[in-house]
């Protein structure tokens, strides 16, 4: 016989009852080991997510596509860790993208407004800046553009720009009459030259008088062209080739950031041309005339970290970037059956051979 209550030895059915016993007290302190590491994880989880929301956050506005763009927010990464400050360390960025659609920006700028984002920067010319100020009432604004921020309606002064906003101007688009002198100066004989301008642009009517007052100058006619799409761009090269004639391109983000796509055609037509970008020469183009994105994008990462450490933006002067920079590709002359004269080589910031 297996035991029995009398000699006091366990029964087999009190033996299964204790085997379900120690069972279930296993299961029971497996379940609250489970529910204590789902609790610890939950506690890790939530304190990450309040780390996280601890960091200040840049709203980054831009009229173009992270590709087009990715060279000046590079150097706008490194002006900001120059400061202290590197995306997902220690700072968020909530970046709104317009892929090349410029009507999309006022109301991508309102969404940053209503996140209430520490810093909007508002990059790549005076459509994003204007958009920017028209849509944000209370956040700070960092802007960086080629236009004269005064005279756009932007700031109040250079020296003390007031209210919510300042930046960085290179000032590129007063230089668009130097470029005209650059396209004379490879074709001196040419009668007439033709000038591409951006009619959507805020600084076209400004570039069109100037460019208009430097060609009486040097007594050349002035046709002034429209082009505001891609669809825009082929047309206007075709026709130069058959004019033989040169073209000069306003100061104006949409053209500088199809700077492959104008020197595709430049050199498909034969046709010389000249824009602010030093992405068209490099593309394979003739030459550019222009500011210095690199370092006004930078420029604009330093003061969005500073503006991050405490610093008012009234209190901090509107920085101008007054190096321009001319690039010439003897290759792409070559092509066009165009020479560079030995002053404009020498005088030249970077040949392309």
């Amino acid at each position: 016989m297996l035991g029995s209550a009398a000699d006091g030895e366990p029964t087999g059915e009190s033996m299964k009852r204790a085997d379900f016993n120690v069972t279930a007290s296993r299961r029971c302190v497996r379940r609250r080991d489970v529910l204590s590491l789902m609790a610890g994880a939950a506690t890790w989880t939530t304190s990450l997510y309040a780390q996280k929301l601890a960091m200040p956050v840049i709203g980054y506005l831009c009229a173009e596509s992270p590709e087009l763009f990715a060279s000046r927010l590079k150097a706008f990464h490194e002006g900001l860790g120059e400061t202290g400050f590197v995306e997902g360390r220690n700072v968020a960025i909530d970046y709104q993208w317009a892929e090349g659609q410029y009507a999309r920006l006022p109301a991508l700028a309102a969404t940053l407004a209503a996140r209430n984002v520490d810093v909007v920067v508002a990059p790549g010319g005076a459509q994003v800046a204007l958009a920017a100020k028209a849509a944000i009432a209370n956040n700070v604004i960092v802007f960086e553009m080629g236009g004269d921020p005064v005279q756009l309606g932007v700031v109040d002064s250079l020296s003390r720009p007031g209210g919510n906003i300042t930046g960085i101007s290179s000032l590129s688009v007063d230089v668009s009459p130097k470029r005209l002198e650059l396209m004379h100066e490879l074709l001196p004989t040419a009668a007439k030259l033709a000038v591409v301008a951006n009619p959507t642009s805020p600084t076209a009517n400004s570039q069109l008088q100037k460019l208009r007052s430097a060609a009486e100058t040097l007594g050349v006619d002035l046709q002034v062209l429209n082009a505001s799409t891609e669809n825009e761009f082929e047309p206007i090269f075709s026709t130069m080739a058959r004019e033989a004639g040169g073209l000069v391109f306003t100061s104006d983000p949409y053209f500088a950031f199809r700077s492959r796509r104008l020197a595709e055609f430049a050199m498909k037509y034969r046709v010389p041309a000249i824009t602010q970008s030093r992405d068209f020469p490099i593309a394979g183009g003739l030459m550019s005339y222009g500011g210095d994105f690199a370092q006004s994008h930078r420029r604009a990462g330093m003061y969005v970290g500073r503006i991050l450490k405490g610093q008012k933006p009234s209190d901090l002067p509107v920085q101008l970037v007054t190096k321009v920079e001319l690039i010439i590709n003897v290759k792409a002359a070559k092509l066009l059956g165009r020479e560079f004269s030995p002053s404009l080589v020498s005088g030249a910031d970077e040949v392309i051979e």
